[in-house]
């Protein structure tokens, strides 16, 4: 039998053990100790490959009515459904959840836009002089398709197909090759925007907006921790990650880049330009030319638009706003000489209120003053703009101007051809999912839309990127659509299995038994979170991360008042140690998404080797997290 099979049977018969061991006898039971063994039975049942939310489920109305026994079968029966149908509604009407399918949507239309190859061969590329070049572009590549997308299968199958031949073919070993695709496919779970990060704000009653924000700095982190662990590693054992050979390194160039740099130079812009002059431009295109030219030149055509804006906005006038006391009324007293309106009226033969003799008659209020006013306070701040100086701009400006011009003079030295060629392979692949990410997570980030209205003009932006290459077509949008449904489907039943378990473990008194058990330990908070970790951890190897956050969330939540803990902190310590529940074997489903389309001699405890040095990254970025809270804290205290 295979060694993983004995593995899972291992654990599987220690649950079961441990269940007969600790638990009393049947007589002795409490409805708390009913409750322990309901969640004792779920992970069994998990693991023997039942399916989570009808489990759940299941399992939830079982409990529930054992929990209103002594009620009589009628009413036991009456409660029970009654819970269910309650629960379910409750599910049906959380707002938060309709991102889900919006997000998912995208993540497939984007997948299926075939935008990963032209971004994994112009990553390699670009970074064919860095050490582990293969392994670091497949990091970078996984990162970015995992977050524009979030489906981690997807993102690890098709880097599966599409690097692990290549790397395999240049000389990396089994294990880091397995080890960067499967760790970097995992990115997308805690990279916002992140399916995982909604279904906690929804648990944990987090706003989902803060959950992004804070996400962003940790996933950034831990990409470059594993970009530097794969730069350290294979300078030193080079025998691991071999560099990359000329011949590897060589970009084809179209047949016109062949002639400019023959006959003129390599360099990119004044080849194309000194090509435009003369009859040296009798072999290639002028439309060509500036096609090339222009796409050259676009970095410095943004970079000085950029700072031309910010130029405008830093040294604008500063306008003082003037409030002035109105009169009232005026305005107001303006009819005609006829007028007969309703109200009072002095009667007849009156004389009405009348100027003491030698008195000048009163003008109307507001009548005569208009014309004989001095300027407005309106007309007075319109002369102040117009005439305003602009202010100096600040010295922050002009260093990033100069740092940026720097910049840009060395990119245009060192640009030739060959590196042209990989600008434009990058302007095709990562600059539109680059757009993308940034469109949905800025709208979310700066309170332009809610993660909801982000989630459906990401799915549109998707439709888009599909539609211009050439990928939108009926069966597309089909299978799509499918998929999405699918997936959806799954993670709301999820949430209506949950929600019935849980109701079902607190009307069983399990979750105030954990409580106490937990308080009567004496705990401090840094104690308590070390514990908290642990046992995420350890839920890692036989459950996945849904599982996790929909049926165990809830029992830690309710702790996090009395330890004095931030809900969204510990949200963003769980989303980091959730990572290695697509690591940890026997349930590591990366690995498994990896071996169906691994080349045969690949076995799968070579993958599970491969794993670990990146599983114990992710540990060392949790305490770094921990130790540092400011990494997660830090953008949405200043955002929000």
């Amino acid at each position: 039998m295979r060694k993983e099979i004995w593995f899972g049977l291992t654990i599987l018969t220690g649950i079961v053990l441990s269940i007969a061991i600790f638990m009393p006898a049947p007589a002795d039971m409490s409805n708390g100790h009913l409750g322990l063994l309901m969640l004792a039975l779920i992970v069994v049942t998990i693991m023997l490959g039942f399916p989570t939310a009808f489990t759940l489920m299941g399992m939830g109305v079982i409990f529930t009515w054992f929990a209103y026994r002594d009620m009589g079968t009628q009413q036991a029966i009456q409660q029970t459904l009654d819970l269910m149908v309650l629960r379910t509604y409750a599910v049906m009407t959380n707002d938060v959840l309709i991102a889900v399918p919006l997000f998912i949507f995208m993540g497939y239309l984007v997948e299926r836009a075939n935008l990963i190859q032209s971004l994994f061969q112009g990553m390699h590329l670009a970074m064919a002089r860095v050490p582990g070049s293969l392994a670091v572009a497949t990091i970078v590549t996984c990162a970015i398709f995992a977050t524009a997308t979030g489906i981690v299968g997807a993102v690890v199958t098709l880097m599966g197909l599409l690097a692990m031949p290549a790397m395999l073919r240049a000389g990396y070993s089994v294990q880091l090759t397995a080890g960067s695709i499967t760790a970097g496919g995992c990115l997308g779970i805690l990279l916002p925007p992140s399916v995982l990060l909604i279904l906690y704000g929804a648990v944990a009653g987090v706003s989902v907006v803060k959950l992004y924000a804070g996400a962003f700095f940790p996933g950034l982190m831990l990409a470059v921790m594993y970009v530097l662990y794969v730069i350290i590693l294979a300078k030193l054992r080079p025998s691991v990650a071999p560099p990359l050979s000329p011949e590897d390194r060589i970009v084809p160039l179209p047949e016109f880049a062949k002639v400019i740099k023959e006959t003129i130079t390599d360099r990119a812009v004044p080849g194309l330009i000194s090509a435009m002059k003369g009859p040296r431009n009798i072999n290639v295109p002028m439309q060509l030319l500036l096609k090339n030219l222009a796409v050259a030149l676009l970095p410095a055509v943004i970079f000085f638009a950029i700072m031309g804006f910010s130029y405008q906005s830093v040294t604008a006038p500063k306008t003082a706003e003037h409030y002035e006391l109105q009169e009232m009324g005026g305005g107001f007293n303006d009819f005609g000489s006829d007028y007969s309106g309703g109200g009072l009226a002095e009667p007849p033969g009156a004389g009405g209120l009348s100027e003491p003799e030698g008195s000048e008659p009163l003008a109307a209020l507001g009548a005569n003053e208009l014309d004989s006013e001095p300027p407005t306070a309106e007309t007075e701040t319109a002369e102040e703009v117009t005439t305003a100086e602009r202010r100096a701009a600040p010295m922050t400006f002009w260093i990033f101007l100069i740092v940026g011009s720097l910049a840009l003079l060395c990119y245009y030295a060192m640009l030739n051809f060959a590196r042209l060629e990989i600008f434009k392979m990058l302007l095709s692949s990562f600059f539109p999912l680059t757009i993308l990410i940034l469109a949905v997570l800025g709208s979310i980030v700066i309170g332009l839309c809610t993660p909801t209205e982000a989630a459906a003009m990401g799915a549109l932006g998707g439709i888009l990127l599909a539609f211009a290459y050439r990928r939108l077509n009926f069966s597309m949008v089909r299978e799509s659509v499918y998929l999405s449904a699918k997936t959806s489907a799954m993670v709301c039943w999820l949430f209506v299995g949950s929600s019935i378990f849980s109701a079902a473990f607190a009307l069983l008194g399990g979750q105030e038994l954990i409580n106490n058990w937990v308080l009567s330990m004496d705990l401090t908070p840094i104690e308590f979170m070390i514990l908290a970790q642990i046992v995420i951890f350890l839920l890692g190897w036989p459950l996945e991360w849904t599982e996790i956050i929909i049926i165990f969330m809830p029992i830690f939540l309710p702790l996090l008042a009395h330890y004095q803990i931030d809900p969204l902190f510990f949200g963003l310590l769980v989303a980091l140690n959730l990572q290695t529940a697509f690591l940890s074997p026997p349930v590591a489903m990366s690995a498994f998404y990896l071996k169906g389309v691994s080349p045969p001699h690949v076995t799968l405890n070579q993958i599970f080797l491969g794993m670990m040095p990146f599983m114990g990254i992710q540990i060392l970025a949790i305490i770094i997290l921990y130790m540092f809270p400011g990494i997660g804290l830090w953008l949405p205290s200043v955002l929000y």
